[in-house]
């Protein structure tokens, strides 16, 4: 019998005593130096964390721009998540599991951006340089699947558009224009149209 996805949550109570909202909040470092405090962040069973609203599941979500335009993406049938298959996103990143977690509890923030790193790389393969910021934390509980799911969004500024992607999930990919993107905001699931609106904040 295989093994249980682990996951990578906090409690929603920590989330609320920091300041609960909905949608983007740009203090980050209000946030980062509550939910990284070690033992605060944790592993449970992703079945477990998909339905119980008393924890959040941290999800790194990497916005990738190059030139003003921003990568954009439609999530195929072999999304890991059925609930946003044919939503186009802007947003790469996903659950954080505890691959190669051993200096979690040293440094748990330091080690969970090495995990981003490894996350997007299971994706994507980013060919440029590039710098990452991270610009926002992402709350939407008017869904059940924002409800059980925090974000932290993250902004890659890429040398160049040297993007091509791994995963089977990810379709028609590629790079698109603000008013592109605003043009197809319908079919873009909730994240994206979030961070698509406050783009020129976090930026």
């Amino acid at each position: 019998m295989p093994q249980e996805e682990q996951v990578l949550v906090v409690q929603r109570k920590v989330f609320e005593e920091t300041g609960a909202f909905n949608g983007l909040a740009l203090d980050v470092e209000r946030y980062i130096d509550k939910l990284f405090v070690q033992g605060v962040p944790r592993f449970i069973p992703r079945p477990q964390a998909e339905k119980d609203p008393s924890f959040k599941q941290l999800i790194p979500y990497v916005i990738m721009t190059c030139g003003g335009k921003i990568l954009s993406y439609v999530r195929g049938k072999k999304a890991g998540e059925t609930r946003l298959v044919a939503k186009r996103s802007i947003g790469i990143g996903g659950h954080i599991n505890p691959v190669d977690w051993t200096l979690f509890t040293a440094n748990p923030y330091k080690t969970y951006l090495e995990a981003v790193q490894r996350e997007v790389a299971e994706e994507v393969s980013v060919e440029t340089p590039y710098k990452d910021k991270i610009v926002a934390l992402l709350n939407d509980d008017s869904n059940e699947v924002g409800q059980v799911h925090l974000g932290i969004v993250h902004l890659w500024n890429l040398d160049t558009p040297n993007v091509s992607k791994k995963e089977p999930m990810i379709t028609q990919m590629g790079f698109m224009s603000i008013p592109e993107l605003q043009a197809v905001r319908e079919t873009m699931e909730t994240w994206s149209q979030i961070c698509l609106e406050g783009l020129k904040k976090m930026a």
